[in-house]
């Protein structure tokens, strides 16, 4: 009895709550980096995924050096006079010796290749005719499913030298499963590297680009930051593995292959065929976080390789033997920042950018934990600070959000001084409802927090990214939100996912070759990317922030620029919940009125997005009422809401 009587007097069991939110003084100031994107190249995200490049192994360099190709007639792999020191295969094609016999090659692409009708594709191969000063003559087609043949258009080779040569080719019907097929039509013999199929229409039209709807989708999130290269693929699977960002820039042609750690780490999805060609390397990354207007935040190896799967300590680098590695971190900001007349600045600027990018921070390890990384993290964090004091550098909390790692760690990055500590957490509906106060009492001497791979994991659905994984998502991060002043950054994680060739699911954004789908999660990073706001602003009910409290779950902030205040509002019950939020302490002159108002919900909590329905559950206009300085908010159960007040 008198436990339910101090729940029924703390008003827990209400429909109806009365809210305050302060005007009369803004809470702390929220970051632009607040909310924003991270890529790792698994699930064949960057290969096969962002990165247009439709040809697998292009340039003949996989561990199979015809694995994806198909050849018939005459066809030798080369190596002994390369034109790429980093890609060092090539093929040499020639006559078959007979009228009826054909000599060529076939691509099978990424779980084919997906072709439009009307729209416009480039070939390019890197060519020259061999012992014949005579031109050799290619039929270059792109095919559809049925083996029809959906575009074809003659190229002449015309030179003994190494020449890249460029055809445009037009399907006239459109094709998910495609290939490319390449015959070899005069008496000679020809050499080919490098063959390549882009679309012409790229993200901001660049020839080595990126495909247009995945990157225009994440540009869409008004992201504040973008981590990249990944994380597991920073350790790789050993030190040979690692991502190299060294490897990724310069000339696309002479990039070298880099093994995915991901294709080997579990065996009931397994892809034999998962490599980074480096095509979409650091210089990209860059390009795609400016064109974007976010942060860049590279990531790099710190000389431990995956701590998962490397035991022992030989698989790593010692602590005094890190000059290389420190040396790659001190040269990566040398290429986002320095002038052109430095060596990696020049490099950036034959590359295209003369202008540096800004890089202000860096990431040093991934999920590293123990003495191992403190000890190297400390000798990198010296070197970085002596040369460049600005950046800011971004340690590691381990793989999860608690235990002995975590415990252990905080404490360590608080004593080096670390600007940021990298925290990670997939965990299932109940803790991320139950963390939604989680940095309420975090310490506010010490570093900031990065939320830097989170993703609620629905078992319920075998980890399919459900409404009610978002709806989690939702609610914690009105938590992230009301601890801005501590919390300046959070990336939602893993960001793609190739229908057809996945690893790890829920993934933000799913995909095949044609076409793609947002899920339920994507619109919930999308809503609070599109209203961040300047500062805090303190809502409560009954003198608390509300952080579960029936079901509920709620943040305020106020925009400077938009002078409105943005409420975000997640209801996890299953009843209507009536809500009155008493706007305090505005200026008299003010007269505020309702600016959009949208919210998410599904019929059922199971419910997701499809490629074939990708707008069963997304945004929806929503009303709020105003009277006077109240504002009346009607949420369903199981939705989330957001509500502007604009206070000019």
């Amino acid at each position: 009895m008198s436990v339910l009587l101090g729940l029924t007097q703390m008003g827990y069991g209400q429909s109806s709550y009365e809210l305050s939110l302060n005007a009369k003084k803004l809470g702390a100031p929220i970051q632009s980096t607040m909310y924003g994107l991270f890529f790792e190249d698994i699930n064949f995200a960057a290969d096969g995924g962002l990165y247009a490049e439709m040809v697998k192994n292009r340039s003949f360099d996989f561990p199979q050096n015809l694995l994806g190709w198909y050849t018939f007639g005459k066809v030798e792999v080369m190596k002994d006079s390369p034109l790429f020191e980093n890609n060092p295969t090539y093929l040499k094609l020639s006559a078959s010796g007979h009228d009826h016999k054909h000599t060529g090659i076939e691509n099978e692409g990424f779980r084919g290749m997906g072709f439009k009708k009307d729209e416009t594709y480039r070939f390019s191969v890197w060519a020259k005719t061999v012992e014949s000063n005579s031109p050799q003559k290619i039929n270059v087609q792109f095919l559809d499913s049925k083996n029809d043949v959906i575009a074809s258009q003659d190229l002449e080779i015309t030179s003994n030298e190494w020449k890249k040569y460029e055809v445009v080719l037009t399907p006239k019907k459109t094709d998910e499963k495609g290939r490319l097929r390449i015959f070899f039509l005069t008496k000679g013999n020809i050499y080919l590297d490098h063959v390549s199929v882009f679309p012409t229409d790229t993200w901001k039209g660049r020839e080595n680009g990126l495909r247009k709807d995945l990157a225009q989708a994440l540009s869409d999130i008004n992201p504040g930051v973008f981590r990249f290269p990944g994380g597991c693929i920073v350790e790789g699977t050993d030190l040979d593995t690692r991502y190299d960002w060294k490897k990724s820039v310069g000339p696309v042609e002479n990039r070298p292959l880099n093994e995915n750690r991901w294709h080997y780490t579990f065996k009931n999805r397994f892809f034999p065929d998962y490599f980074q060609t480096y095509g979409l390397g650091f210089y990209e990354y860059f390009l795609l976080s400016e064109d974007m207007g976010a942060e860049p935040l590279p990531v790099i190896n710190v000389g431990l390789s995956c701590q998962y799967q490397n035991k022992k300590e030989e698989c790593h680098i010692p602590v005094n033997a890190l000059d290389e590695y420190i040396q790659d971190a001190l040269d990566l900001i040398e290429f986002a920042n320095g002038p052109a007349d430095t060596k990696w600045g020049k490099l950036r600027a034959d590359m295209g950018h003369p202008a540096p990018f800004n890089l202000k921070y860096l990431g040093v390890g991934n999920e590293q934990w123990g003495h191992e990384y403190v000890d190297r993290l400390a000798v990198f964090m010296k070197a970085i600070r002596a040369k460049y004091p600005e950046i800011k550098i971004i340690g590691s909390s381990g793989p999860g959000p608690d235990g002995k790692e975590f415990d252990y760690l905080w404490p360590e990055m608080k004593k080096l001084k670390a600007d940021l500590v990298d925290e990670h957490y997939y965990r299932d509906p109940k803790w991320f409802l139950n963390n939604a106060g989680r940095y309420d009492n975090y310490d506010r001497k010490g570093p900031a927090v990065f939320a830097g791979e989170y993703a609620c994991h629905d078992h319920s659905t075998g980890k399919q990214n459900s409404f009610r994984s978002a709806l989690c998502e939702a609610a914690f991060m009105t938590g992230l939100e009301r601890n801005a002043d501590i919390v300046h950054m959070c990336t939602y994680a893993p960001l793609f996912a190739h229908v057809d060739g996945w690893q790890w699911r829920p993934d933000m954004i799913w995909f095949d070759n044609l076409r793609m789908m947002k899920t339920p999660n994507y619109y919930v990073q999308q809503l609070y990317g599109h209203n961040v706001g300047t500062n805090v602003a303190s809502l409560t009910w009954n003198k608390e922030p509300l952080k579960g409290q029936d079901g509920l779950y709620a943040s305020a902030v106020y925009d400077k620029n938009t002078k409105a205040y943005i409420i975000k509002v997640a209801n996890t019950s299953t009843e209507t919940k009536d809500i009155k939020v008493n706007i305090n302490g505005l200026n008299k002159k003010v007269t505020p009125k309702m600016g959009e108002c949208v919210k998410m919900h599904a019929g059922e909590m199971s419910a997701v997005n499809t490629l074939d329905s990708p707008n069963n559950i997304i945004p929806q206009k929503t009303t709020a009422t105003l009277n006077g300085n109240q504002v009346s908010i009607s949420i369903e159960g199981e939705a989330f809401g957001v509500y502007q007040v604009i206070c000019e």
